[in-house]
């Protein structure tokens, strides 16, 4: 099982100094894997609704500071050598898909093989306008003929598609990722059609438990919609097993409890045994990999956070 966590490209320490330090201090902490969101440009105003606040609204637009997460993710691999790297999660359609994939399959060359790839479909119609991506009502169909171009460009030579959003033929596409076939695919969302895009294109599932139309911060509901994402697995005719398990997890702080909305404890919260039970429990289910959020204002609060967890939490849990 593979423990990570979601890197700074929208904050105060956004800068290269804490970059490499956060980086190079996971590494030396044992972490696995590091995860890079994304967003490109800020709305002034917007009336998209953000899935996974309650609110609606994504502080960090307020501020509209955002590194673009794959040259993030380049800078990070140049000073490590170890940790795995994934966006979490890319927007598909904000690249054209010759161009997103020869950028990924240039990180993985680079890297040595470290590059999982982190998508989803996005949710912030006005970026998408800015950024003269495909319409926002086709977004949905607009990434499933991209993952396919991808996997077409990664493994395929020469390769070619044809289709209403990826087009390409007599092409020379080298060198090919270091990851056979590809890089690792996780989709990130909880709706159904997240789900389908999982069971069809996907190797992995990468949600968050706080989307308030489909909340996953119980053992009971995380275990509810595992369940339902290997049961239309299993319709489609794919193994169920073979879909890794991904989640990411708030830090909430050792030692601090939380309820969730039935009065039962939130998922990841309490003392460093209740959380190791929760990590047991993900494991127990086919988990393979689990993101922690450190986010803070701070360097010191950001290393503080992760030199707990690593001192008091991952010990306990380690399978290795």
């Amino acid at each position: 099982m593979e423990f990570g966590f979601g890197f700074h490209t929208q904050s105060p320490i956004s800068d290269p100094e804490s970059m490499r330090t956060i980086a190079v201090r996971g590494e030396e902490l044992g972490f696995d894997c590091m995860a890079f969101p994304e967003h490109i440009v800020a709305p002034r105003t917007y009336t998209s609704r953000h899935p996974t606040s309650e609110t609606g609204r994504l502080p960090a637009l307020e501020k509209g500071f955002f590194l673009d997460s794959l040259t993030v993710m380049t800078f990070v691999a140049a000073v490590t050598t170890r940790p795995r790297l994934i966006p979490g999660v890319i927007v598909v359609p904000y690249r054209p898909p010759v161009m997103a994939a020869k950028m990924l399959a240039t990180m993985d060359v680079l890297s040595g093989g470290r590059i999982t790839l982190g998508c989803g479909v996005g949710w912030l119609e006005e970026e998408f306008e800015t950024l003269a991506a495909p319409p926002f009502a086709e977004r949905g169909r607009v990434t499933d003929a991209y993952l396919r171009a991808f996997k077409e460009l990664w493994t395929s030579g020469p390769p070619s598609r044809a289709g209403d959003y990826a087009n390409f033929s007599d092409i020379i596409f080298e060198p090919k990722p270091v990851q056979k076939p590809h890089p690792p695919i996780f989709i990130g969302g909880e709706s159904a059609p997240a789900m389908r895009r999982v069971v069809e294109l996907g190797d992995g599932w990468l949600p968050m438990g706080t989307n308030p139309r489909n909340r996953m911060d119980t053992r009971a509901l995380y275990q509810a919609n595992v369940e339902r994402l290997h049961a239309m697995a299993a319709e489609r005719g794919r193994d169920p097993a073979s879909i890794r398990l991904g989640f990411w997890a708030q830090w909430h702080g050792l030692g601090k409890t939380l309820k969730a909305a039935d009065g039962s404890r939130h998922l990841f919260s309490g003392s460093v045994d209740d959380m190791a039970g929760d990590i047991e429990f993900f494991r127990e289910l086919g988990g393979s990999v689990l993101f922690f959020r450190f986010f803070s204002p701070t360097l010191e609060e950001t290393l503080g956070k992760m030199e707990r967890h690593a001192a008091e939490l991952l010990p306990l849990v380690r399978d290795d």
